[in-house]
């Protein structure tokens, strides 16, 4: 795959493509990711996650209706108290905070006051809750756990994401282009299952 390739499949700035490339070519062949339709599958699961390779971290800023993407996980009432109003443009970070803290709270490892928000997502794949920081520092040499902001540096973020593919062995879902199966294994379900489509066939088309 080269640059200009890249740049296609991601369907990104020249910009971002030269950013991003040297990584996705090391990471791609550190972690098996080595037949074009495995990289077209990983450049569109990674584009959804991280909204077209622009985050590396996971923001709460989610208004009333936006936080139903949680389920049952808020009520009501705490989705009309946290979420953003139509008259604030952010939701401020205190409150973002109470929502990380609440969502991801006592799940995957997340047992202390505040763990919600100190391993909410982060890396180009989002990776969350305590437990998964503990086993992507491990298989990286990185303590995350100590310190999760390490993720944020393009090589770690770009690392993370290539751990947890081949740790959940999605070249499975890969292999025989089977997007919803694949995001289910990513996403714990089918959020944005039509984006990933989307962004897989753009791929395919550029590498394929």
């Amino acid at each position: 795959m080269t640059l200009e390739q890249f740049q296609q499949a991601a369907n990104i700035s020249a910009g971002l493509a030269a950013r991003w490339f040297p990584h996705m070519a090391a990471i791609m062949a550190e972690f098996s990711i080595n037949t074009p339709l495995r990289q077209a599958a990983f450049i569109a699961q990674i584009g959804t996650e991280s909204g077209g390779f622009t985050t590396v971290v996971e923001s709460f800023n989610y208004s009333i209706n936006g936080l139903k993407i949680f389920g049952n996980r808020l009520t009501p009432a705490q989705r009309e108290a946290l979420g953003r109003q139509p008259s604030e443009r952010t939701l401020p970070i205190d409150r973002q905070q109470k929502i990380a803290n609440i969502v991801y709270g006592g799940r995957y490892g997340n047992t202390r006051p505040g763990d919600g928000w100190l391993y909410r997502g982060r890396g180009l794949k989002q990776v969350t809750f305590y437990a998964n920081y503990a086993a992507c520092g491990k298989a990286l040499d990185l303590d995350l756990l100590a310190e999760p902001d390490l993720l944020l540096a393009d090589i770690n973020a770009a690392r993370s994401a290539g751990w947890f593919w081949q740790a959940n062995k999605c070249n499975t879902f890969a292999d025989i282009g089977d997007m919803v199966g694949l995001t289910r294994r990513i996403n714990g379900g089918v959020n944005g299952l039509a984006d990933r489509q989307a962004r897989y066939r753009v791929a395919v088309d550029a590498l394929c």
